[in-house]
C-alpha cells in the first residue's frame, strides 16, 4: 500500500468472451509454461486460446499441440505457412477467434496475477478505452515493461525498464493505473471492434513497432491506452525470435524504424502527451532532462 495512491476496480459487465492469441514456433518448454500458467491460475472462465503455429521443425511441439487440443475444448491450433511476420500472423489468428476481446500474448509469458483477465476487461470495457497493457518482469523481477514513452531513445521505449520490480517508481508510475501513449503486444487487450476498425496490425511492420503503431492508430480514434500495474507477469523476452544479430535483421530493423518515423512524424514532433517534457528521453529512469 502506498499512501495517496488509490486503486479503482471496474467490475466486468456481463460475461464477454476473450480470445487469447499466441504465436509459436517450436520452444515447447516456453509455450507449455505459458499455457500451464493460464490454465492453472486464471480465474475468469470465458476465454479461448488460439495458437498460431509458425513453421515449427521439432516433432515434440506438434505432439504438444495434439495434447492441448485433446485436453482443452477452448484451445485451437491454426497453421500459418508463410514467413515470420508478427502482424500478419496475428491478423491471421483473429480469423479463428470468436471472442469480443482479443489478448495479444507472447509465448514466453508466465502469468502471475490470477485475476488478470478481469482487471484488463474492467478497463477495456469502458467506452473511452481501446487497449490495455500490463506490468511485465524479467525473470529477476526487474521491470521489463511498464508502458511505452514516445521519443524515448529517439523513437519509442519502455519507461523505467530494469527498475526494481518492488519499487513504486518515479511519482508512483510503477504502482498506478495510468493513461499512456503505448503498451507492448507481449500482453495487451483490445476490443475486437476496435482492432477491426483500425485495420488490425500493420503488416508492413513485420517484427518491430507493430504494437506501438497499433496503439497510435487506436489513439487516432480518440480512445485511451491504459497501463495497469495490477496485472503482473514474467516475460522471458526475445527467447523465441532471438536478437537482432545478423546484417539482414539489422537492416530490417533499421527499415522499420524509418517507416515508423515517417508514418508518425507529426505525432513524434509533438512529443509524448503523457510524459513530462522536462524529463530525459535518453534515459528511461525519469531523470531530469539536460
Amino acid at each position: 500500500m502506498y499512501w495517496g495512491i488509490y486503486r479503482s476496480i471496474f467490475e466486468v459487465q456481463g460475461n464477454p468472451k476473450v480470445s487469447i492469441l499466441i504465436l509459436n514456433k517450436d520452444h515447447k518448454e516456453d509455450l507449455e509454461k505459458c499455457i500451464s500458467s493460464i490454465m492453472e491460475k486464471t480465474t475468469y472462465s470465458n476465454f479461448e486460446i488460439i495458437i498460431a503455429e509458425n513453421n515449427s521443425e521439432e516433432k515434440e511441439i506438434f505432439q504438444y499441440y495434439n495434447e492441448l487440443e485433446r485436453e482443452y475444448e477452448n484451445v485451437k491450433v491454426v497453421y500459418w505457412k508463410g514467413d515470420f511476420n508478427f502482424s500478419a500472423i496475428n491478423n491471421f489468428a483473429t480469423q479463428y477467434a470468436t471472442g469480443e476481446y482479443y489478448v495479444l500474448l507472447n509465448n514466453d509469458i508466465e502469468i502471475i496475477t490470477p485475476e488478470w483477465l478481469e482487471e484488463m476487461l474492467g478497463y477495456c470495457q469502458r467506452e473511452d478505452v481501446g487497449m490495455v497493457g500490463v506490468k511485465l518482469y524479467y525473470p529477476d523481477h526487474s521491470i521489463q515493461h511498464a508502458g511505452v514513452v514516445l521519443g524515448m531513445g529517439g523513437i519509442a521505449g519502455h519507461i523505467l525498464c530494469k527498475a526494481d520490480g518492488d519499487e513504486p517508481g518515479y511519482n508512483g508510475r510503477l504502482v498506478t493505473v495510468q493513461d499512456i501513449s503505448a503498451v507492448t503486444a507481449a500482453c495487451a487487450m483490445i476490443k475486437k471492434e476496435v482492432y477491426e476498425d483500425v485495420g488490425g496490425l500493420d503488416e508492413t511492420f513485420r517484427v518491430a513497432f507493430n504494437d506501438i503503431d497499433l496503439c497510435m492508430k487506436v489513439r487516432e480514434k480518440n480512445l485511451l491506452i491504459v497501463f495497469t500495474p495490477y496485472v503482473e507477469m514474467y516475460h522471458y523476452e526475445s527467447k523465441s525470435r532471438g536478437l537482432e544479430d545478423t546484417p539482414e535483421k539489422q537492416m530490417r530493423f533499421a527499415g522499420e524504424i524509418k517507416h515508423f518515423q515517417t508514418k508518425w512524424e507529426e505525432v513524434l514532433k509533438k512529443g509524448d502527451p503523457y510524459y513530462n517534457p522536462n524529463l530525459s528521453l535518453e534515459e528511461g529512469d525519469c531523470s531530469v532532462r539536460y
